[in-house]
């Protein structure tokens, strides 16, 4: 097949779908799954009419993607803000998509993109700022996913692993970005809990309800964060944490933990306290142990090292965080955060400064801003 054929038609193309009506991104996708398809087909049954087939496909691909996203946005619309209590309504099209876009062809990166593309929504744009990438580099980058899924039967779908980790990733940009999947992400974990029976499902299903239960008080009302340790607990949803909690006990009943399930026992450690200094700090360490151990994570690690701080003191948390590769992300802010609560003021105001320049978005940078601005001005009084 005649690639250059194919890079010189595609100019035109696209100008024949932005003039019949679509906008200039979606207008990108379609043609760029039309190349994919014409990748596919041309060697063995090449068009009379190379550009007129071009224009066909992509035009038909950009009517079923807008299709898809009128139907995604009235799902949308039929489900409240907060995602209801109680089974999954029935089963739609939407979960089955989750499952083929995490195909077993596809690596979990390239999986969690082609499903925020395809099932999501988001724009490449979106995406590509979710990862801290180029918008080009995350392009490419399901441009490859389409391609690599475009010729192999959907006969081997994505395990359960895979789409839980799926799942997750989009209830996390649901959760802190500027799209909101989070209630979606519920949804289809419930769909999950109501077709699998295991407890990693149930696992993640506590673990997700028992985060959106405090979302209304993670923020103030100008937008910025409210550490947990300072949230108003009196707006965190108590249904949805008496939900999560249910969930949660009975996964942990089977004696079959795994990653998620640890993860929801701390949240739900956190949600249990009727205040900050009534946390049992000794029992998160303890549920950080066991979630060292499933997945010798150094992010689990640096958590695990704030928890310590709070259970044994600051300098036991520190000397936790001495131990891994201060290069991780937020290890800077923990640090400052653990030398605050040591009394060293000097060097957590440095140390928060520091660390406001590496944070990945705004509110958080504004956050340790004030942090460190804060520690300054107590130490000039």
């Amino acid at each position: 097949m005649n690639e250059v054929l194919l890079r010189s038609l595609t100019p035109s193309v696209l100008g024949i779908l932005v003039r019949r009506g679509a906008d200039f991104a979606a207008a990108e996708d379609a043609v760029q799954d039309a190349l994919v398809e014409a990748v596919r087909v041309w060697p063995d049954d090449p068009p009379r009419d190379p550009k007129g087939w071009l224009v066909t496909v992509a035009w038909r691909r950009f009517l079923d993607a807008t299709r898809a996203d009128t139907a995604r946005r009235r799902r949308e619309d039929m489900v409240d803000e907060e995602p209801a209590p109680g089974p999954a309504p029935a089963r739609d099209d939407t979960l089955q998509l989750y499952f083929l876009c995490a195909h077993p062809s596809l690596t979990p990166s390239s999986a969690v993109a082609l499903t925020l593309r395809a099932v999501g929504g988001l724009t490449t744009r979106q995406i590509a700022q979710a990862y801290l990438v180029p918008e080009a580099t995350m392009a490419q980058r399901i441009s490859r996913a389409k391609r690599t899924v475009s010729g192999v039967r959907f006969d081997q779908p994505g395990d359960v692993a895979t789409v839980l980790r799926v799942l997750y990733l989009v209830f996390n940009e649901g959760y802190s970005g500027d799209v909101d999947l989070a209630a979606e992400a519920i949804r289809l974990t419930r769909q999950v809990a109501s077709v699998i029976d295991h407890p990693e499902v149930s696992g993640l299903l506590a673990l997700m309800l028992l985060h959106h239960a405090r979302r209304a008080a993670r923020t103030a009302p100008d937008g910025s964060l409210v550490p947990l340790a300072e949230q108003d607990r009196a707006r965190w949803d108590t249904t949805l944490i008496a939900e999560g909690v249910t969930i949660l006990q009975l996964a942990l009943a089977r004696d079959r933990l795994g990653e998620f399930q640890a993860q929801a026992a701390i949240a739900a450690l956190h949600a249990d306290a009727p205040c900050a200094e009534e946390t049992d700090w000794v029992q998160i360490v303890e549920w950080y142990d066991e979630l060292v151990a499933l997945t010798d994570s150094p992010v689990v690690r640096l958590n695990r090292a704030v928890a310590v701080g709070e259970a044994d003191g600051p300098r036991a948390g520190l000397a936790a965080l001495a131990a891994l590769d201060d290069s991780l992300p937020r290890h800077t802010a923990v640090a400052a955060y653990l030398h605050e609560r040591d009394g060293d003021l000097s060097t957590a105001a440095r140390l928060y400064a520091e660390a406001a320049h590496k944070a990945p978005d705004l509110a958080e940078r504004d956050h340790l801003t004030r942090r460190a601005a804060r520690l300054n001005s107590r130490r000039s009084q």
